[in-house]
This record gives structure tokens, C-alpha cells and sequence, in this order.
């Protein structure tokens, strides 16, 4: 097992942490949802649903510098994800960041219509090209 992925019962406890948090979010406790969040990316830092909501849970208490951090490591972790790159794009305009939130938002489009923004492992599609006969 790597250093990175949580152990079985590191993934219980995961599960159930982030539960708890989209709990608090559902009765309006914002605060206590960003610390479950931030745990939950403390015990596995390559935890997408962690990075994403966190960055919606802080947009949400307008702690936009932060949703925006969070927002960029959801993209990083899967570029080729829709709705991280919308939820980025919503962040930055909610900074005044209007340059940055247009390119995510190009980019949340892109992959709208089927493409892609990164190319994804295993595969050897090449998007600057016609194909060959």
C-alpha cells in the first residue's frame, strides 16, 4: 500500500468524516463542514470529493482565497472533471478574478462537448490531429 492511500480503517473513518460533514452543510454549519473537510484531505491528501467540497464549503462562508486553493487541487487531481473546473470557475468569480474564472470556465465547457483537458493515462488519442485513414 502506499504512503497516500489510507488504510481500510483510515477509509472507514474517512467515509464517515466526510459524511459528517456534508451533515453539517445540510443544517447550515459551515464552519464545523470545513474542519471535517480539512481532516478528511488530511488523512488522504489525494481525496477529490475532499478537496471539492471543501472548496465549496469555503466559498460558501466567502473565504474565497481558500475555495480557490482547494478548487486547484481538485483540478489537479482530475483535470478532466466537469464540474471541478465549474466549481474553480464560480470561485474565481466570486474573487473579482474574472481572467481566471473565464479560462476554467473554457475549460469546464470544453469538457462539456467530450474533450479534454489533460490526457488521460492508457490512451493515445491526440486531439491536434485529423485521424489517419
Amino acid at each position: 500500500m502506499s504512503e497516500t492511500e489510507p488504510e481500510s480503517g483510515e477509509s472507514s473513518a474517512l467515509s464517515d468524516l466526510f459524511d459528517e460533514a456534508s451533515g453539517d452543510i445540510a443544517v447550515g454549519e459551515l464552519e464545523a463542514a470545513v474542519e471535517k473537510y480539512r481532516r478528511c484531505i488530511e488523512i488522504d491528501p489525494l481525496f477529490f470529493d475532499g478537496w471539492h467540497a471543501l472548496g465549496m464549503a469555503l466559498m460558501k462562508i466567502g473565504r474565497f482565497p481558500e475555495a480557490i486553493e482547494a478548487g486547484l487541487r481538485a483540478t489537479q487531481l482530475k483535470p478532466n472533471d466537469q464540474l471541478a473546473w465549474s466549481s474553480l470557475s464560480m470561485f474565481y468569480v466570486r474573487n473579482h478574478q474574472i481572467a481566471e474564472a473565464e479560462s476554467a470556465g473554457v475549460k469546464a465547457r470544453i469538457l462539456s462537448w467530450g474533450g479534454k483537458i489533460a490526457k488521460e493515462e492508457g490512451t493515445m488519442t491526440r486531439t491536434d490531429e485529423s485521424p489517419t485513414p
